[in-house]
């Protein structure tokens, strides 16, 4: 009764406001009309049922509303530390901002981390350092069923769609790969104009929509396939199995953002909501697998194929090996992306508990590899939460030939980790289909960022090898890195993991493996 009593009166209080106001000074209307409108709300707040606290407190209640919708600004700006942010801390936000921007990337005064925290993990120097590289190595990708290699560089930009991302981002994106002759992974979403402009090198990513080369049905169309696969900038095919964020389902593309332009880049209907599958019509077995991978190379001219994935059973993905020893062939690269990774919307459940982390996932792979005896013919990228020298080693050591950035990309053309991504309202144009936002994103400024970004990271990582004393991201290995157990022990990568010899599975698979090998089928996905 109080709370409406106050309603009452203050809405009374300013009617009287208001018919005073008529005939006396117009001083009057600035109270009059504020304390009308404030009782007017709070009229509107007791008369509502769909919220407890604006029934409980009106007017007031509305504060609670507004702190939480700024609550992302007020944790990143104002509460969270330099280096315990998520999913990036400032640091490595800092870092890659001012890399981007050509500017120091250094810091004064010694780490700010507990490097006696159980999981801190450090890169063992040398006694003996190397002169750095004054050219960054590249990656031949291409196995012996490839006619037409590539050489990738250390870091690319990871899969990211036009749809997901503004025209303008996959301009700048793609310009500044052009640039500084590394690769950009289109996602999912199509091979766009936004893609083929600037004239960077592509890796085209198919999924399980086959958005840029489907029938009207949604199945896989070999002839516009390979019309596509043709064109100059594409230099490698890669089959999208998952994704980090969200393996093992699909995606929904409403038909309010299917304009025509999407949709033609799509081949799909415009303004008609679009489902992605969460599995693929082209293949159903390990052994359908590798031979649909091996049909995309024929059908791409001989350009490097492979397929992405965020890895879970690791019986599964020894299935597929298997296939690929008997069939004959495999995939020229694999990119194993982390459940830690990804740049869209997911639920909150897929985003937090499923999916390897990509650690955990770039040892599976490697170790399954070389154990089957297929490591020397197949490539393997790193996607997930790489955005430092730092970062890009490690995946080296774990087992990569190269990584991918994404997130890291991002930032470099001016993210703000406003986690706005799924809504249409980014406040920096970078993933948003609404054109007033996406003009903010200049095209011309943001493109040698991303140049500046992926040069100053690969530099890092050079200079980094060479204070351990290598050269060659070849000749890193597992001892170089090492993490602490507890506050007294700390162990390196090659104490903490099996690391399996070349072939080893085919001899004599180890106890830990054995089981797995034998279950694996190549005519099965079998858990």
């Amino acid at each position: 009764m109080k709370r409406i009593a106050i309603v009452v009166l203050t809405l009374a209080a300013g009617i009287v406001a208001v018919v005073a106001a008529a005939g006396f000074s117009p001083w009057w209307w600035l109270a009059a009309v504020p304390l009308t409108l404030l009782g007017l709300l709070g009229a509107a707040d007791l008369l509502q049922r769909r919220h407890s606290v604006l029934r409980n407190y009106p007017v007031l209640g509305h504060a609670r509303f507004l702190l939480e919708r700024i609550r992302p600004e007020l944790q990143q700006y104002f509460i969270e530390r330099n280096f315990d942010g998520r999913p990036f801390d400032r640091d490595v936000r800092t870092i890659v901002y001012e890399r981007a921007k050509g500017t120091d990337a250094e810091q004064p005064y010694g780490t700010e981390r507990d490097v006696y925290l159980p999981g801190y993990e450090f890169l063992v120097p040398s006694m003996a350092p190397c002169p750095v590289p004054k050219t960054p190595p590249r990656v031949r990708v291409g196995g012996p069923d490839c006619s037409r290699p590539y050489d990738m560089a250390l870091l690319n930009v990871s899969a990211m769609s036009f749809g997901s991302l503004s025209s303008n981002a996959i301009l700048a994106l793609n310009g500044g790969a052009a640039a500084g002759g590394f690769a950009h992974d289109t996602g999912e979403g199509g091979l766009s104009e936004y893609h083929l402009k600037p004239g960077g090198d592509l890796v085209w990513e198919i999924g399980t929509g086959y958005f840029g080369c489907r029938t009207p049905d949604g199945d896989f169309d070999p002839a516009e396939f390979t019309d596509k696969a043709a064109h100059d900038h594409v230099k490698c095919v890669s089959l999208k199995l998952s994704q980090g964020a969200k393996p093992g389902i699909g995606g929904v593309l409403p038909g309010a953002k299917v304009n025509a332009e999407i949709a033609k880049v799509r081949d799909v209907p415009e303004g008609r909501t679009v489902i992605s599958p969460p599995y693929h019509k082209v293949f159903s077995t390990p052994r359908e697998l590798v031979r649909f991978i091996a049909r995309m190379r024929e059908l791409s001219g001989g350009k490097p194929t492979g397929f992405k994935l965020c890895v879970g059973s690791r019986r599964q993905f020894l299935a597929v090996c298997k296939a690929m020893l008997a069939e004959g062939t495999a995939p020229d690269f694999i990119i194993v992306d982390g459940g830690e990774g990804g740049t869209g919307a997911a639920p909150l459940e897929f985003a937090d508990h499923v999916g390897t982390p990509l650690t955990e996932g770039l040892l599976t792979v490697h170790n399954a590899l070389v154990g089957a005896g297929l490591r020397d013919r197949i490539r393997i990228g790193a996607s997930g939460k790489i955005a430092t020298g730092t970062d890009l080693v490690k995946r080296l050591v774990q087992g990569a030939d190269y990584g991918n950035a994404a997130r890291a990309m991002m930032f470099a053309v001016g993210c703000i980790q406003a986690q706005r991504c799924h809504t249409n309202t980014c406040p920096t144009g970078v993933t948003t289909q609404d054109p007033r936002r996406a003009r903010a994103l200049d095209v011309r400024d943001k493109t040698p960022r991303v140049q500046r970004f992926q040069e100053a990271t690969v530099a890092s990582a050079l200079q980094l090898m060479a204070s351990m004393g290598v050269t060659d991201p070849a000749d890193l290995r597992p001892h170089m890195l090492r993490r602490r157990i507890d506050p007294y022990t700390e162990r390196s990568y090659e104490e903490l993991y099996e690391w399996l010899e070349p072939g080893q599975l085919l001899a004599e698979p180890p106890a830990a493996w054995a089981a797995d090998w034998t279950a694996a089928d190549p005519d099965r996905f079998t858990i």
